[in-house]
Formats: C-alpha cells, structure tokens, sequence
C-alpha cells in the first residue's frame, strides 16, 4: 500500500544547523552529523540538506560535509545549495547524495534542468519552488532564499519544469515557514493537481494532522518539515524527533 514519504529539510549554515520564520530570524540548533545519529536511530524516510546561503556567496554546498553525511546516513538523502553545473551534481552524488535540490539556478537557466535529468535521470533532480502570497491574491514564486520575485505562478512554473525533466518538485510557502501552523493547503493542491510527477509539500508543518491534511486534501506525494522535527512543546526546545512506525500508520490511516 502506498505510503506517503516523511521527510526532515535540515537547513545549514556556515555547516551549522539552523531554523527560520518566514526566511528570517535564523536560529542555530546544532551539529547536523549529530541530527543524522539521531534520524538514522528513529528510521527516517529520508533527510534533504539545504545550504541557504550557497547561492548568495557564490558557492558549492561542502562536498566534505555531502561525505560526512554520506558516511553517516542509513537513508536517502538529497542536498541542495549552489548548483550551478553538472560537475557539481556528478561530484555530489559521487560523495554519496542520491539526488540534488536545485532552486535558483533553475529559474536562471531552466534548460539546466532538462541537461541534468537527461544526465543522470529525472529521479535525481528535485526542483524546489519557493512561494509567497501576493497582497492582492495569487502566488508567485521566489528566488535566492526568498527575497527575489520571478513574476512566474508556481503552477505554471511547476509545469515548465516537469516539462524539462524534473523528477519531483518541494513546493515550500515562504509565509509558512517556521510558523507551524499547517501547510498552505490551496497553494499544494493547485500544484498537485496540475503535475504528474510527486510533489512534497513543505513550510508550516506543525502537527501530525498537518501531514495529513497535506496527503488527503493537497493531493502531496510526502510531507517535508524543519521546525516540527527539531522543536519540541511551545517553548521551541531543542529536540531531534520523528514519528514511530505506529504513528505513521495513524496519520496516513
């Protein structure tokens, strides 16, 4: 029977693990070695790791710390920041990713994307499309960590890019980033509705509920989260956690 994957987006920065609120207000939590320990022992699905400033500074996510993980992980991963080249997907996934996160670059230079998929195959290219809400209604996609309008809807956008050969696609809401809240609903469905290949939904999640709701009424192929799987209570204490195999079965039932 199918299952909906449960995904943990662990942010880095500056190789430290960090949490935000609406890509801001950035929060150091840890060491992300020590986070993969802990997801390996609680049997996560799979982990993607973001570099958020790569693209600002003109850079390459660590390949040391891809290796790291690589050496670490007992499951997929994915790894995203600064991709720019097929050298830099074919040298992350010899340190031992099984697929690259792409977001910039991608509304840059869209044709990147078919390039990579013919290369290595549209299940190792992962598009991540950021969105915020417009004042006057509708939803426009952003770039280079938010702060960069493209003028493209993420329906539109999420179709071109399946078009080119991405082989999944992470719609994160910018406005529910770190508030864990629930996920934009509207903003998953009318993407999931539209695209053929699996969506993950991410930004917003708090409660189990929350992944539920994302499956059942935004049509998401699997749920991604940050804040809810390294916070614990009201007080946002630090704390690594996953739902068992029981839970799972409950949320998805």
């Amino acid at each position: 029977m199918f299952r909906p994957r449960i995904i943990p987006v662990l942010l880095l920065r500056q190789l430290g693990l960090v949490k935000s609120v609406k890509f801001k207000d950035y929060r150091y939590i840890g060491d992300p070695i020590n986070a993969v320990k802990i997801f390996n022992d609680l049997k996560a699905d799979e982990l993607a790791f973001l570099d958020i400033t790569a693209t600002s500074e003109k850079r390459l996510i660590s390949l040391d710390f891809v290796r790291n993980v690589g050496d670490e992980a007992n499951m997929p991963f994915a790894v995203g920041g600064g991709i720019r080249t097929i050298r830099d997907i074919r040298e992350i996934l010899n340190a031992g990713a099984e697929k690259v996160v792409i977001n910039s670059y991608a509304f840059e230079n869209p044709e990147f994307i078919r390039e990579a998929s013919d290369l290595f195959g549209s299940s190792t290219i992962i598009v991540c499309i950021d969105v915020r809400k417009q004042l006057f209604g509708g939803f426009q996609v952003y770039t280079n960590g938010g702060k960069k309008g493209t003028g493209k809807g993420p329906v539109d956008y999420a179709l071109e890019m399946q078009h080119l050969g991405a082989g999944e696609i992470i719609i994160q809401s910018i406005d529910r980033d770190g508030n864990m809240e629930g996920y934009d609903i509207e903003l998953i469905r009318k993407v999931s509705e539209k695209v053929t290949i699996p969506v993950v939904a991410l930004g917003g999640a708090g409660l189990y509920q929350h992944f539920s709701e994302a499956v059942s009424t935004g049509l998401a192929s699997a749920v991604a989260a940050g804040s809810m799987f390294v916070y614990h209570g009201p007080r946002r204490a630090v704390l690594i956690n996953f739902p068992t195999q029981e839970e799972i079965k409950k949320i998805f039932s």
